[in-house]
Parts: structure tokens; sequence; C-alpha cells
């Protein structure tokens, strides 16, 4: 296990619009207000045609292939995530949702381009005083969050 020690900054409540795409505007209002490192849920609605990495091709190979899903129609979701900058000090989202319609759900990470369909509400709490950052691991093949 590894670890470090943040405190809570500030908190926003933020609504995503119609056909936005998640991580590109968590990622971009995260450097417009100077959010280093941050905790992020979300809850609300993504559209057909949306891209979600669904795991590894095969779990212990290296480095890792993802997979990736296209969802068919309008899912509701609810998610969580965590903001921490690269190595050149971008910030950088890492987010996991749920996605649901009747008794259908896929679950995956937004990396790939999840599309809003009509708003997504999040509440984003920076995390201030943190020495966190992800950084590129050869043998795996992504980057990792060093605490």
């Amino acid at each position: 296990m590894k670890y470090s020690e943040a405190k809570q900054g500030r908190t926003f409540v933020i609504r995503l619009e119609d056909g936005d795409i998640i991580h590109e505007k968590l990622e971009e209002f995260a450097r417009v207000h100077s959010i280093n490192a941050a905790a992020v849920i979300a809850v609300g609605g993504v559209d057909e045609g949306s891209k979600l990495v669904v795991g590894p091709e095969q779990g212990r190979s290296k480095p890792i292939t993802p997979m990736e899903h296209i969802l068919r129609d309008v899912r509701e979701i609810a998610g969580v995530g965590t903001i921490f900058p690269d190595k050149d000090h971008n910030p950088v989202l890492h987010m996991h949702i749920a996605c649901g319609r009747e008794e259908s759900t896929v679950t995956g990470c937004v990396r790939r381009g999840v599309k809003v369909w009509h708003l997504l509400e999040l509440i984003l709490f920076e995390l201030v005083d943190s020495s966190a950052s992800r950084m590129f691991d050869e043998q795996i093949g992504f980057e990792l969050l060093e605490p």
C-alpha cells in the first residue's frame, strides 16, 4: 500500500450539458479553477455512441490492452472518480461509471469519450496539500496514481 495525506478544499456543484464529453469538460474545469487534485461523484444520463473502457483483454498481460464498449442506447449513470496531475501538471480524470437501462448494466472508465445525455450532475471535492500525481508505468502501459 502507498498513501499520502491531503485536506479538503473547495466543493463545486457542476452540471454538464447535452453533448458534453465528461473527461474533457472536467479536466478543463480543473485547469480553469486551478484544481490540482479532486474526488468526483456523478449522476445523470449518457448518450448512445459513448465509449467506455471495460477491462483488459487479458487479465495479467503486460502491457495491458484495454477493451472498448460503445453504448448502443441512452443510459442512466452513477459514477465516481479522481483528478490528479500527470507528469506535465495537467489534471487527468480517472472516473468509472455504471450505465444502466432496464435490466442491463455496463460499467467502465470514461477516458475514451462519454457524452452527456441532457445533463449530468457532479459534485467535485477539491483536495489540497496533495503530493499525489499520475506517472506512466511502461510495464503496465498506463498512468498510475503515485500517492
